[in-house]
C-alpha cells in the first residue's frame, strides 16, 4: 500500500489565489489533487524528453482538395506505420477533414511522425498531444 506524506507548500497569495481559481474552473476537490495533478503532468513531459515508450495522438485538420495533399499525408503515415495505432478520418464539411491518429513509440520518434504531418503543405492546422503509458506514474 502506498504512503501518503503530507508536507507544507509556501505560496505568495497572489500565486495561492490563481490556483484556487483554477481549483474552481476545473472542479478539483482539493489543492492536494490539482498539485499532484501538475507534477504527473510534470513528470510525463519528462518522460517525453527522454527516451522512454509514451503514447500521444495527432491531429491535423486539411482541405482535401489540394492537390496531391491526401496522398502525402497517407505516404508520411505509411513510413512511420509502426508508430500508429489507428487514424480517424472524419469529413467536417465539403471541403474539410480532421484526422485524429493514436501514436506509441519514443518520445523523440512520435515528435517527429508529428512534425512531419504538422508541417506538411496544406495542413492548416495540427497539434501533437503527448501522454503516458502509465507505467512510470503514482
Amino acid at each position: 500500500m502506498k504512503k501518503t506524506v503530507r508536507f507544507a507548500v509556501s505560496l505568495d497569495h497572489h500565486l495561492l489565489d490563481d490556483l484556487d481559481r483554477v481549483l474552481v474552473q476545473k472542479k478539483y476537490e482539493t489543492r492536494s489533487e490539482a498539485i499532484r495533478d501538475l507534477i504527473r503532468d510534470h513528470l510525463v513531459a519528462e518522460e517525453w524528453d527522454k527516451k522512454k515508450e509514451a503514447v500521444g495522438t495527432i491531429t491535423i485538420v486539411y482541405d482535401h482538395h489540394i492537390h496531391d495533399l491526401t496522398e502525402k499525408l497517407t505516404d508520411i503515415q505509411h513510413d512511420f506505420h509502426k508508430l500508429i495505432l489507428s487514424t480517424m478520418h472524419v469529413h467536417l464539411d465539403h471541403d474539410h477533414c480532421i484526422e485524429v491518429l493514436v501514436v506509441r513509440g519514443k518520445g523523440r520518434d512520435v515528435r517527429t511522425v508529428a512534425d512531419s504531418l504538422i508541417s506538411t503543405k496544406g495542413v492548416k492546422h495540427g497539434k501533437l498531444t503527448m501522454t503516458t503509458t502509465g507505467k512510470e506514474l503514482a
